[in-house]
């Protein structure tokens, strides 16, 4: 018997080939194009949700677009300037796969009759044989994996989730769609975050919290001894060493972010080098945390190359020991841990 499936449609090749491979199978897929963050949005725009429409009517589909742009605008993008205000690096994809494709689109689907929700992520959901929990598998495209931004999916979302692409390459994804004539097939993909579409965080931060800014502060070492200034820390993250305006040979980073005190920290390459992370607010995917010294390859950036570590989940968040020393833990990123291609789970970087 056929399902009733909600397809999260951004008007990228991805979605659209995602919507093609339900219809395929014979299941009614319901377009939903969710219109986030206004018009510099390089991503769920207006002009998105025009390419979505025409994909849907191509594949016979009941198409809508769905304005969250309130929603979008208290849940991550004001979250994302306050992180930047209190020195953090903060990962707004993160928020919007939970938050908005698996809460809000889902509530959504029910409305339709659907119960599942199908998205163009690149990423595997199956059942454990041994425990019958669901668990969040890599892509099989590895370039392309996305679990790094979903590792907050609980079991209940899992279970309302539909990854359709996770077993494709993007190359091959490119070709069902030019085979099927697609009018996406060739459009290219954008790398930056929706809501910042010239790569300009700073001046999306002014913008959204105009009466928070810091204003300029000072630029010290490790002692506290004044190198130069800046003009707002939310120009800044740990790792950082191009426009720190420091003169001099000495090739210096951002080692840390001082918020209370309005204070850029910075030192050495090898300053930036940590044994340990702790990481808060986690989610693990079965629900509970594995045991103490647990061993994982953890994640600390999208395109990390995952650390060999040993977990020590406790009340207040999670300590990850590195085998090795990994550089740049930056507060407010992912760490997302996986045992082979399986998520474990994640949270935040708290600090080194």
């Amino acid at each position: 018997m056929s399902a009733r499936v909600v397809v999260a449609m951004s008007g990228g090749v991805d979605s659209s080939v995602a919507a093609a491979r339900v219809v395929a199978r014979g299941d009614e897929a319901i377009g939903v194009t969710m219109h986030l963050a206004g018009s510099r949005s390089r991503c769920c725009s207006l002009d998105d949700a025009d390419d979505a429409r025409r994909v849907a009517a191509q594949l016979g589909m009941r198409f809508y677009v769905a304005n969250y742009t309130e929603a979008f605008r208290e849940e991550v993008t004001l979250p994302f300037a306050d992180a930047y205000l209190a020195g953090r690096t903060p990962i707004p994809c993160v928020a919007c796969n939970q938050s908005f494709k698996f809460d809000h689109l889902l509530e959504r689907a029910r409305v339709f009759g659907a119960e599942k929700v199908a998205t163009g992520h690149y990423a595997r959901v199956d059942r454990d044989p041994e425990t019958g929990l669901l668990r969040l598998r890599r892509a099989r495209d590895a370039d392309k994996d996305q679990t790094y931004f979903l590792f907050g999916l609980d079991q209940a979302q899992l279970a309302a989730a539909e990854f359709p692409l996770g077993e494709l390459s993007k190359d091959e994804v490119r070709e069902q769609a030019r085979e099927l004539g697609l009018g996406t097939w060739d459009k290219p993909e954008s790398q930056e975050i929706c809501f910042v579409p010239d790569g300009d965080y700073a001046a999306v931060v002014e913008t959204l919290r105009p009466e928070a800014l810091p204003g300029p502060g000072d630029i010290v070492d490790a002692a506290g001894s004044v190198l130069g200034r800046h003009a707002g820390i939310h120009h800044f993250t740990v790792g950082q060493r191009r426009g720190l305006g420091l003169g001099g040979e000495r090739r210096l980073y951002v080692t840390s972010i001082d918020a209370a005190r309005n204070r850029v920290v910075v030192g050495e390459e090898r300053d930036l080098d940590a044994p340990v992370a702790r990481v808060e607010d986690v989610r693990w995917v079965a629900g509970c945390a594995p045991e103490a010294g647990a061993r994982a390859e953890v994640r600390v950036r999208h395109r990390h190359e995952p650390a060999p570590a040993r977990l020590e989940p406790g009340p207040d968040g999670t300590r990850v020991h590195f085998d090795a020393q990994v550089r740049a833990l930056a507060p407010g990123q992912a760490a997302v841990f996986y045992r082979g291609d399986e998520v474990l789970g994640g949270g935040w970087i708290a600090g080194a």
